[in-house]
């Protein structure tokens, strides 16, 4: 899968065409909860570019996804370059939804040299344009009972007492169910008016295999939902039964969105399970996949595959902010026992 970045990205006559006959995406995020008090700056970054999903060719790939029968690649058409991203200020960046209309594309490389980094590698994410614009650095916590991994805005530093700490993935003893949280503190040290205290960003449920079925892995994603003012609602849990998973586990819904990882198609002629990622991932791994809304599968909210031995491709739209895709991918590496 080759990608041309000369290509010109401004000719984008069909999208507008495209965009009127879709629903907008953004109404199946939206469940009203209170807008948070403290008023974040607006974005600054500029819808430019088209989104390139649109205007891809549905090269088929090994473990990419196709509906009906493989049609030929055409090849006249290449991939149009990752629209222009501007990260004035990184921990706002970070933190931040995704433009409405515009796929962010980031890079997760992993880092296994050196004495540990073998059972504990350093995870790296950059935007994947000409500039390659670091944006996270996430590591697995050593001495943790469950698998802890802090995600830090600063390469070299990743601890926990740092000021660049800006969120963590938790798991449970199984490997199999992930919260993620902000580098808000503890409800044990809770201020006041509860502002203090750390959000809820998403949570990551892999579905547990118990016959040992060599098969895709099913993943289904909780994500605080948005506000009509398109910010997230703040998910912040007094105690252990008030969090994403508890609230999805009662199905108690309120201000909450459920996701699903799409279903990959059995393809016998390559005797293997395919999504397509439009040209996005070129390696079959079963960490490979695609996150979207059941009401719009179409719309693909995340997706993460590999493109070599470690090196992957890690795309994501509105409403998830980079903390919260990177930190999905990053479950995705962890050892699920349970699962394969």
């Amino acid at each position: 899968a080759t990608s041309s970045d000369e290509e010109d990205d401004s000719d984008s006559s069909t999208k507008p065409i495209r965009s009127e006959k879709k629903k907008n995406p953004a109404s199946l995020f939206q469940t009203g909860g209170d807008p948070p008090k403290e008023k974040r700056s607006k974005k600054k970054v500029p819808p430019k570019g088209a989104d390139s999903d649109e205007e891809t060719p549905e090269t088929l790939q090994k473990n990419s996804n196709k509906k009906g029968k493989a049609k030929k690649s055409k090849k006249k058409e290449e991939r149009p370059p990752s629209p222009v991203i501007e990260v004035d200020n990184l921990e706002e960046f970070v933190l931040q939804p995704a433009p409405q209309g515009v796929t962010i594309k980031c890079r997760v490389t992993r880092d296994k040299r050196g004495m540990d980094r073998g059972l504990y590698p350093t995870y790296y994410l950059h935007l994947d344009n000409d500039k390659k614009v670091f944006l996270l650095a996430g590591r697995k916590r050593k001495k943790s009972k469950t698998s802890n991994y802090l995600i830090s805005i600063d390469p070299t530093d990743l601890s926990r007492g740092g000021e660049n700490f800006i969120g963590k993935l938790r798991s449970n003893l199984m490997g199999t169910r992930f919260t993620v949280f902000d580098n808000g503190a503890n409800p044990d040290r809770a201020n006041a008016d509860w502002s203090n205290v750390r959000q809820e960003l998403s949570a990551v449920v892999y579905e547990t295999n118990v016959l040992g079925f060599k098969g895709p892995r099913k993943m289904t994603v909780i994500i605080p939902g948005m506000n009509a003012d398109c910010e997230r609602v703040p998910i912040r849990p007094r105690n252990d039964n008030d969090g994403l998973l508890m609230r999805w586990q009662n199905r108690n819904m309120d201000n909450v969105i459920e996701l699903h990882n799409k279903a990959p198609v059995w393809n016998d002629e390559t005797q293997s399970y395919v999504l397509n990622f439009h040209g996005r991932v070129t390696h079959a791994s079963v960490k490979n996949f695609q996150i979207v809304h059941s009401s719009d599968p179409d719309y693909i909210v995340m997706q993460f595959g590999r493109v070599a031995d470690d090196a992957f491709t890690m795309d994501y739209n509105y409403p998830l902010c980079a903390v919260q895709a990177f930190a999905i991918a990053l479950s995705s590496f962890d050892g699920k026992l349970a699962c394969e």
